[in-house]
């Protein structure tokens, strides 16, 4: 199977190196014949520097096919004669026709003013479904980077249409993408503790990311559905801790969901959990805002930003006592032994939860409260911490987040890449930690994924209609999904808790003034032979290792990577070996101390 996806992989690549080629030729850039390998690359190099300064294109609404919107140029600062507005009924669109193009793929702007509040667009292209865009509310025309579009040769439509309308468009601009460059991810958990099951099921997330897409389905009762209909079960399982809210358990709810976590991983499968959190408080209680949709923000009074602000509060003793009451269950996880990809506090730039209700520097606090509580004060270290926003604004920070995700729900039958969010996700870390799509809709295509190089690490389609009606997903598309070369299934995802069957163990041996001895033990806990290994750990600030023996160590940012010699690098099951180094002050604090361990 492996050789199989290799080669399915190659082949997709060099159709894509074709449109490259065909992209470059139509733009009068020459590709050298391959010669030697340093000095094809010197010439892909050039070839890339030369695509990427290539000139952008842009193309005015007003110029486009209306269909129920008009012209309009009372507002200022629009380009060319005027702007489209008028978006207020679903069917509401511009078309805008991209003439002459030589193909390829291309960064696409759409320029926007959205003086109503956010908005969302439904994008199309030459026709067919492209997935949406996030116009965040402003009152000036403001470029918005919208992804990627494969352009065919020759005439091409980009289409506008409403969504969530009350927004105008100015125009929109494309321009040649040239190949992206390896990932930069690291695969040292922020948790300096995190359990080796942890650790493992996030270096087998990074060592897949770009090459692969796992997949996921939400809840139990869906995943023998898709087995029995489509054959095949998805990689990953997604599962919901909302009944183990104290605010839903005091008026009579009970769950399996720990139990359900535990079955899926005796068969092998990764576990995603978010938490639909009941308000601790608050709670209306209405027709239409009854106590169980307690997590939406129409349907409660608790106020996060007050409660936050003052700890002494009883609304600040009922965050800690839910997140108190959580911690009970994922510490039966702990104990199982099972690592949970945990995401807590989703979709919070939306609003329409109460953790997001008060903006991003409240639901920022709380998150951190959280990932604090659970970790020292509980000592929960199964955790892989996923953050579930796209702006910014809200992010957390890096030492709190392992994967940055998003939610997709495009309109049914849309199976396009959900290029834009990707890059901005991509963007917001710099690209150096996975990214994942967390909840879907419309399953991607992967086809389209690679094409786009949407290297998303998962996907996870909600439950029920979603996955069940034939409509936002039809049993074609699904079995080609699951039978894909690219897509992992449960029964081709192998054992993610010994990822590469290496272990590391990071110790300071001996400290003075101005520097350190530490050593490092590597351990093959497979049951097969190591051929390599590669181990890896932040380092302090501004610090550096210096000598090292038994390993050759290099730098990249704040991550430190250490590769074996050549009479080291092979280990039998069970067999270890060590390696050491100098290092400088500030000593080391547990985070440096946390290494990662794989094949390599």
């Amino acid at each position: 199977m492996k050789t199989l996806r290799t080669a399915a992989r190659t082949a997709t690549r060099a159709r894509l190196a074709a449109l490259v080629a065909g992209l470059l030729a139509a733009l009068s850039l020459p590709l050298a014949a391959p010669a030697a390998a340093a000095d094809a690359t010197t010439t892909d190099q050039a070839a890339t520097d030369r695509v990427g300064t290539a000139q952008a294109a842009t193309y005015e609404a007003e110029d486009g096919t209306l269909r129920g919107v008009n012209v309009a140029s009372t507002a200022a600062g629009y380009s060319g004669t005027g702007y489209v507005e008028g978006f207020d009924v679903a069917e509401d669109e511009v078309e805008i026709t991209i003439p002459d193009s030589p193909g390829g793929l291309h960064e696409l702007t759409v320029v926007y003013r959205a003086p109503y509040g956010q908005k969302n667009a439904v994008l199309l292209l030459n026709g067919g479904g492209h997935g949406e865009i996030t116009l965040a509310a402003t009152d000036a025309f403001t470029p918005l980077p919208a992804g990627r579009v494969l352009l065919e040769p020759g005439d091409n439509t980009v289409t506008v249409r409403s969504g969530w309308g009350w927004y105008e468009i100015d125009a929109i601009t494309v321009s040649p993408v040239p190949p992206r460059p390896p990932h930069q991810v690291d695969d040292v958990p922020v948790d300096p503790q995190a359990t080796p099951e942890a650790r493992s099921l996030l270096s087998y997330l990074a060592s897949q990311y770009g090459e692969t897409i796992l997949s996921g389905q939400q809840s139990l009762d869906d995943i023998a559905w898709l087995e029995q209909n489509v054959g095949r079960a998805p990689a990953i399982a997604g599962l919901d801790l909302m009944d183990y809210s104290p605010s839903r358990v005091e008026r009579g709810t009970t769950s399996q969901e720990v139990e359900n976590a535990v079955s899926w991983d005796a068969r092998g499968g990764i576990t995603t959990f978010s938490w639909h959190w009941n308000a601790p408080t608050g709670l209306i209680d209405e027709p239409g805002r009854e106590w169980w949709r307690g997590f939406y923000t129409d349907a409660t009074t608790f106020d996060v930003a007050a409660a936050l602000a003052d700890p002494s509060s009883e609304e600040y003793a009922l965050l800690l006592r839910d997140i108190d009451a959580i911690a009970v269950q994922l510490e039966r996880l702990q104990d199982a032994g099972v690592p949970v990809l945990w995401r807590p506090l989703h979709e919070a730039e939306g609003g329409w939860f109460w953790w997001g209700a008060k903006g991003p520097e409240p639901a920022k606090e709380l998150y951190r409260l959280m990932y604090d509580r659970l970790t020292n004060t509980h000592g929960l270290h199964n955790l892989v911490w996923i953050w579930n926003s796209v702006d910014p604004a809200w992010y957390p920070g890096d030492d709190v987040v392992d994967i940055v995700s998003a939610d997709s729900y495009p309109p049914a039958g849309d199976h396009g890449p959900v290029s834009a969010t990707y890059e901005r996700l991509v963007d917001l870390v710099d690209d150096t930690k996975i990214v994942a799509m967390t909840e879907n809709s419309g399953i991607p295509d992967p086809d389209l994924l690679e094409a786009y190089q949407a290297d998303w690490s998962w996907f996870l389609t909600w439950s029920g209609d979603f996955i069940r009606d034939g409509v936002v997903n039809s049993r074609e598309h699904l079995a080609r999904v699951f039978g894909h070369e690219r897509v992992i299934t449960l029964d081709e995802l192998g054992d993610f808790r010994r990822q590469g069957g290496c272990l590391a163990d990071h110790r300071v041996v001996q400290r003075w003034g101005t520097g350190y001895q530490a050593e490092v033990t590597v351990t093959n806990n497979g049951s097969t032979p190591l051929t390599g290994w590669q181990v890896s750990w932040s380092a302090p600030a501004g610090q550096s290792p210096g000598g090292a023996w038994n390993a050759r160590l290099t730098t990249a940012g704040s991550t430190v990577r250490a590769t074996p010699a050549s009479w080291n690098a092979t280990l039998a099951p069970g067999a270890s070996t060590t390696f050491g180094y100098l290092g400088g002050s500030p000593w080391p604090n547990a985070t440096f101390l946390a290494p990662s361990c794989q094949a390599g």
